[in-house]
């Protein structure tokens, strides 16, 4: 390979000393090419052109490239030429791994140009406390061909609801760009996953999906907003069971009495409740690499102060980007669990970010908040309707947090990590590795053949 590499360069090096040797008989000053020969030479030496001209003009283009000294080019490109053939291994040796950004999920599967091969690489991608959701990764491919919802009592064959409700496994994928407005509430039955890649597939100016007793449930790469309020209506949630459904509250995502749950590179805004809310006991969860954006109250997470069964809750928070036109909760109203908020980008809020009651664990790690311009709304934190007293118990900590702006997180309760460990489900990254992190947050822009 030494050997090579030696031939290489010296064979250039002859070439150009040639060049220089024709170039130097003549005797013309050197001077600057200007743009419009320079693109007329390249022109010419295209279509072959150079030897219908005279032979006068074609030494006077190569004099105006003359040097120097010829020697110390040669030598710079011998060594340009080293660096690119060392360069060039160095990448080979790298692999597809050399587009790798820091961000543990999309560095397992997003490198890899023939993902749409390998759809179900996702499952085994997950972090944090939904890291087990493995949702269709067990069952065949579903493939929605139409983007109607007519009939939620007997959907089509070939529509997402259809898709849905079914008992047996399944790893949903899209046919085509599509639109889809549902008339209810889109119930999903338990080992699903939604897989918008290589579609842009919007759900909207509808209800929205609901993830209600079930388990292993994965929903990536949809574009959900414009979500309703609806119900007082008949919905089907499986095979072989409809019943009537009361109002939903207009969520994005709701996640009720659920587990093993991951929400993963969604692009989420304008809803009539909440964007993501899990409530009711939901557990094991990952809300991961969405961009989230226009919208007042993003994430509630718990039902009630009351509800002491989501004393169980874990959830993981982890390269989302809160973005543009965010007034609160990402989240709040955390109650009674436990909650990992990793390696987020805050960029925009109007009141605060983070909030809870009823005695929340909340272990903020690595996060860069920026504060709004307001000098009264720089607090990222936010107790809701509790006396100090009370909240000074409570374990929120801000650990290699970056605070931008004014920002600024008040702590309480213990500092030992040993009061955060049933918060704590991965290691987080430093703060300064965020804006790398989250680049890539929301609906990926994913074709076939390419990295996605």
């Amino acid at each position: 390979m030494e050997v090579t590499k030696r031939c290489v360069c010296w064979c250039l090096a002859v070439l150009f000393l040639s060049v220089v040797v024709v170039v130097a008989t003549v005797r013309i000053d050197s001077i600057s090419l200007p743009r419009n020969v320079e693109k007329e030479q390249l022109q010419s030496s295209t279509n072959s052109s150079m030897a219908a001209r005279s032979e006068e003009e074609v030494v006077e283009a190569l004099s105006k490239h003359a040097v120097e000294d010829p020697d110390a080019v040669a030598a710079e490109v011998a060594s340009l030429v080293e660096m690119s053939i060392r360069n060039n291994t160095e990448r080979r040796k790298l692999g597809y791994f050399s587009c790798g950004t820091g961000n543990p999920i999309d560095d397992c599967w997003r490198c890899d140009p023939s993902w749409h091969r390998n759809r179900k690489r996702l499952a085994d991608c997950g972090i944090g406390f939904g890291r087990n959701a493995i949702g269709g990764r067990d069952g065949r491919f579903y493939v929605v061909t139409d983007p109607t919802d007519d009939d939620p009592v007997n959907p089509k064959p070939g529509t997402l609801r259809h898709a849905v409700i079914q008992d047996n496994p399944l790893w949903i994928v899209f046919k085509r760009d599509m639109v889809i407005q549902l008339k209810e509430e889109l119930i999903m039955n338990s080992f699903k996953t939604i897989d918008g890649r290589g579609s842009n597939v919007h759900i909207a100016n509808g209800a929205c999906i609901t993830i209600q007793f079930v388990t292993n449930v994965i929903i990536h790469g949809l574009h959900i907003h414009d979500c309703k309020p609806t119900g007082n209506a008949m919905v089907r949630s499986s095979p072989s069971h409809y019943g009537w459904r009361t109002m939903a509250d207009g969520d994005g995502i709701s996640i009720f009495g659920s587990s093993h749950i991951w929400i993963d590179h969604n692009s989420l805004s304008h809803c009539a409740d909440g964007l993501v809310d899990a409530i009711m006991g939901s557990t094991a969860i990952t809300i991961s690499n969405n961009h989230m954006t226009h919208h007042n109250e993003v994430m509630l997470l718990g039902h009630s102060d009351s509800y002491t069964r989501d004393k169980q809750m874990q959830v993981t928070i982890a390269y989302n980007h809160f973005g543009e036109g965010l007034i609160q909760r990402m989240p709040s109203r955390c109650r009674h669990g436990y909650f990992h908020v990793v390696n987020n980008d805050y960029t925009h809020w109007v009141m605060y970010a983070i909030g809870g009651s009823a005695s929340p664990t909340i272990n903020s790690q690595g996060n860069r908040y920026a504060a709004p311009a307001n000098a009264f709304a720089k607090e990222v934190t936010k107790r809701v309707d509790t006396a100090t007293s009370e909240w000074k118990s409570w374990n929120w900590r801000s650990e290699g947090d970056l605070l931008l702006n004014g920002a600024y997180f008040t702590p309480s309760g213990a500092g030992a990590s040993a009061s955060y460990a049933r918060a704590s489900s991965l290691g987080a990254k430093s703060s300064s590795m965020v804006g790398s992190i989250t680049s890539g947050a929301g609906v990926l822009s994913c074709r076939r053949a390419r990295e996605c």
